[in-house]
């Protein structure tokens, strides 16, 4: 019975369903997963109760990530024909066991069990959660998807600022020992499987051919290229435009994250030796700013995209993201605020990137199996991941060898940034619509008879 409950059809909506239940059903799981943002909390403990290195201590958050990827481009067409229930039942399940595993690690005190339940298995849950929503949000909000992805991916943004004070208070309250930490583990298992089955329980698909009263798909405005046409997972990876797509978020995500990675000691040196030197706390409140800015974004841009299209939104990313950077470079430390306020430009820019490719993957290969294109394209955040913290400590870490201090520690690393950025740019450029011959074949019409139109 439980298994059936599961089904894609035990989950088609019925008639007068509300299609603004799903978003919040979207936020329950990303709400939940975006908590990997705040596993930094946890470092610190670990570290001084197990002994372990500052390398050691991030091994699950790393493993949690890459298994984000990964099951995510694998895990993507499976999601896409078992359902959004399905999907959200398996994220909950395995994002809530690797807490529990990860408990049983830290009050035994085998590290291997806490980077397998937080790492391995709870790293299956975030890919899994990350897309389960995606392709049924837009099938919802077939008017609105930018704003309808960026509700649900913004969650994920703003995870961190419901766990981070959460865990800090579990700690405070079980303890920073073993068996404290053992004890937070447990709850945030327990706690985030009673809030994702939330999501579980609300999600639906709509039925086949449903569409918002009164709406119907507009006709050429020159603002965008939007798809009528099918194109299937499989096809897609063949197609230049997904390739485009990948550099454009790769680089993008890089970018931001170059910052997001070594937030705040990067703005203590940049000040440090000034008038106006950067401490402790106010590093952290600039970390938080970003955090914030990084959430906002997602909705913010993304829904912008519905007004003037993906192709021009994207432009604003990535071409107003290098001359923010080129901007930084150049003022170096000689205006805090115009540092900050270009900082969090930036990271709006980063959080809207991820908001807006699910609807850009949509108007090139429709909705047939967007969460399954989306779930492959992920490999692009895995490499950029590890791309642009590599970068920015990189060469941090040889300026500081040559005795260099302040901004000359990042100056670099900031052209490269906006190397990337230029590249990026003209990769979505190059975007054009998808050619027929990859087009799924549909009843009355020959496989490669064009179906694409432009609309906004």
């Amino acid at each position: 019975m439980a298994v059936s409950f599961l089904d894609r059809s035990r989950s088609v909506a019925p008639a007068g369903w509300s299609r603004w239940l799903i978003p919040p059903a979207a936020l329950s799981v990303h709400l939940a997963i975006g908590q990997v943002y705040a596993w930094s909390v946890f470092k610190p403990p670990l570290e001084d109760s197990l002994g372990l290195s500052g390398t050691q201590s991030a091994l699950p958050f790393t493993v949690a990530i890459v298994m984000l990827g990964l099951s995510a481009a694998f895990g993507g067409t499976l999601v896409e024909r078992r359902g959004p229930r399905w999907a959200m039942f398996v994220a909950m399940t395995c994002f809530s066991s690797g807490f529990l595993v990860s408990a049983l690690g830290a009050a035994t005190a085998q590290y291997w069990l806490v980077v397998l339940g937080y790492g391995f298995i709870g790293g299956v849950g975030l890919g899994i959660g990350y897309i389960s929503p995606v392709s049924t949000l837009i099938k919802w909000f077939p008017d609105r998807p930018g704003m309808a992805t960026g509700i649900a991916i913004m969650g994920f943004g703003g995870g961190a600022l419901i766990a981070s004070p959460w865990s800090s208070q579990m700690l405070s309250s079980f303890g920073s020992t073993t068996g404290g930490i053992a004890a937070s583990f447990a709850m945030h298992g327990v706690v985030y499987a009673v809030f994702m089955s939330a999501g579980v329980l609300l999600v639906r698909v709509p039925p086949e051919g449903w569409r918002p009263a009164g709406w119907q798909p507009r006709q050429h405005t020159g603002k965008s290229m939007i798809t009528t046409a099918s194109v299937s997972a499989s096809n897609a990876i063949r197609t230049p435009q997904f390739w485009c797509l990948w550099i454009v978020l790769c680089f993008n995500v890089t970018a931001g994250i170059g910052i997001l990675e070594k937030a705040a000691p990067m703005i203590t040196d940049f000040f440090a030796g000034t008038s106006a030197p950067v401490g402790a706390a106010a590093a952290a409140g600039f970390v938080a700013l970003l955090s914030l800015t990084n959430m906002l974004g997602r909705f913010v841009w993304s829904s912008t995209s519905d007004l003037v299209g993906r192709k021009n939104i994207y432009r604003i990313y990535l071409g107003v993201g290098a001359l923010l950077y080129l901007t930084i470079a150049l003022t170096g430390n000689s205006s805090k605020l115009v540092v900050i306020a270009s900082a969090l430009v930036i990271l709006s820019f980063y959080g809207g990137g991820f908001a807006t490719i699910p609807a850009y993957l949509k108007d090139l290969f429709g909705t047939y199996q967007v969460g399954a294109i989306h779930g492959r394209l992920l490999t692009a955040w895995s490499t950029a991941g590890v791309l642009g913290p590599l970068i920015v400590n990189a060469i941090a870490d040889a300026r500081a060898a040559e005795g260099r201090s302040g901004p000359a520690l990042y100056a670099t690393s900031f052209y490269v940034m906006i190397a990337l950025l230029v590249v990026a740019f003209l990769a979505n450029e190059l975007v054009r619509p998808v050619h027929p011959k990859h087009h799924e074949p549909v009843p009355g019409q020959q496989q490669g008879e064009p179906a694409v139109r432009e609309a906004s």
